[in-house]
């Protein structure tokens, strides 16, 4: 991505981990505002995100209401490149929904910003500034010296907000929905969260990602607000006339040998249930891509493919498809936001049952977050396995969730959640 009006620059440094890093250091204690997506090396057919990181505010849209209105209207001036996220709320101006539960981290429903510099960095050591002087960037990256670390991490109880007993009965009401044919998949979720939470953002981002790399890894920060993610899936990606969709469900623990990581695979590819819920989603993606592309283009590339992550295996499937002549950017995200993996299906009444089944208002969890490129084109991810932080308010929060059908159990479901929490609560243990 080369930005415009401004210069870029390529550098070399031996040890480019470190100097991320110090680069991480410099905007953590220069800027108000930063976001890095890193991609932790991850290279499959499809691509996880560019290790890019953007750092300062040029221009910015921030919006609570009209959002999709005011970002069609910012992405539409000239740029040179946009860095943000997008709440999973906005589904509230796509239909006749509301979000009722609480609103615990208080984050704008929409955020993008046109940075000040962009480095980009490759795994060869080789990197690019783009800046008004690259070469100042660099000597003052390089001159940086880190303060003594002085990282804080201090939480009081971290709260779950869904007992196993409120879980339980919750996915039994579930399942009754789902055998009156109201509606046949629900996505559930569970929060944990804390409050007064004193931590250093930074240094919890790459803990975190120390001990979970992911393919679409983001760090966020503007204010008061911060998105330290380990996502692991890709919600939106277009190229060109080409928009890709790869959502995720079916998942299984890792196994403590390569045997048994290999046979807990294999159960995951042949459980009919994550066969089930994976297939249910795709061709609910299927539909919401085929508003967007010409018709016949929409296809499956990967079914039911089986990635390996730090401590789960995945299901994913990719679909993609090719973009019908003048359809807007930003149309393009709404005819599939928010995604529906996160969802349930069909989409309006699994969100109408989550809003009143969940016992918090999602927020920046399960949206989107990534960049827009200066010619259009986008990568988003599902802001999943992630924690959201208001310093203001002193309030830390993450959640976690799985698919619920007819054949689900619930005691099943809970250890999933778990599972999926385990290793954010084995983060959130640590003293840093």
């Amino acid at each position: 991505m080369n930005l415009i009006n401004v210069k870029s620059q390529d550098f070399y440094c031996q040890d480019i981990i470190s100097f991320r890093k110090k680069a991480l250091q410099w905007a953590d204690i220069h800027y108000d505002t930063y976001m890095l997506l890193n991609g932790n090396g991850y290279d499959s057919l499809y691509g996880s995100f560019p290790d890019m990181l953007a750092i300062g505010r040029k221009n910015e849209v921030k919006a609570n209401q009209y959002c999709f209105d005011e970002l069609e209207s910012f992405v539409n001036k000239p740029h040179n490149g946009l860095f943000g996220f997008l709440t999973y709320d906005l589904k509230n101006e796509i239909e006749k929904l509301t979000s009722l539960n609480e609103d615990v981290v208080k984050f704008p429903a929409l955020h993008f910003f046109e940075p000040q510099v962009v480095i980009r960095f490759d795994k060869s050591g080789l990197f690019n500034i783009n800046a008004e002087s690259p070469v100042d960037i660099y000597n003052l990256i390089i001159e940086f010296e880190a303060p003594v670390s002085k990282a804080k991490f201090n939480l009081n109880q971290l709260i779950q907000h869904t007992s196993q007993e409120e879980y339980i009965e919750d996915v039994r009401n579930i399942i009754n929905h789902i055998e009156d044919g109201d509606i046949y998949e629900l996505n559930y979720c569970i929060s944990f969260s804390s409050k007064e939470a004193d931590i250093d953002v930074l240094n919890l981002y790459l803990k975190l990602n120390e001990l979970a790399p992911t393919p679409f890894s983001t760090l966020y920060k503007s204010g008061i607000h911060s998105i330290i993610s380990a996502s692991p899936e890709r919600f939106l990606k277009k190229t060109g006339h080409t928009i890709l969709s790869q959502p995720m469900k079916g998942t299984i623990g890792r196994g403590t040998s390569k045997t048994e990581d290999i046979e807990l695979a294999n159960k995951l590819r042949n459980s009919e249930k994550e066969v089930a819920e994976n297939m249910m989603i795709v061709d609910l993606v299927r539909n919401d891509l085929a508003k967007s592309c010409k018709a016949g283009t929409v296809r499956v590339d990967d079914l039911f493919g089986v990635y390996q992550f730090p401590t789960v295996h995945q299901m994913i499937s990719t679909i993609s498809g090719k973009l019908k002549e003048e359809i807007s950017l930003v149309e393009i995200i709404k005819n599939a936001y928010p995604m529906g993996s996160m969802t349930g299906a069909p989409k309006i009444r699994a969100m109408e049952l989550i809003d009143q089944f969940e016992k918090f208002k999602r927020g920046p969890f399960s949206g989107a977050a990534g960049y827009i490129a200066a010619n259009g084109d986008f990568d988003l991810n599902v802001l999943i396995r992630s924690v959201f932080y208001n310093k203001e308010e002193k309030h830390l929060t993450f959640a976690v969730g799985s698919a619920i059908t007819y054949d689900s159990a619930a005691e099943q479901e809970y250890n999933e959640c778990l599972l999926k929490a385990e290793f954010m609560l084995k983060l959130l243990s640590q003293k840093l």
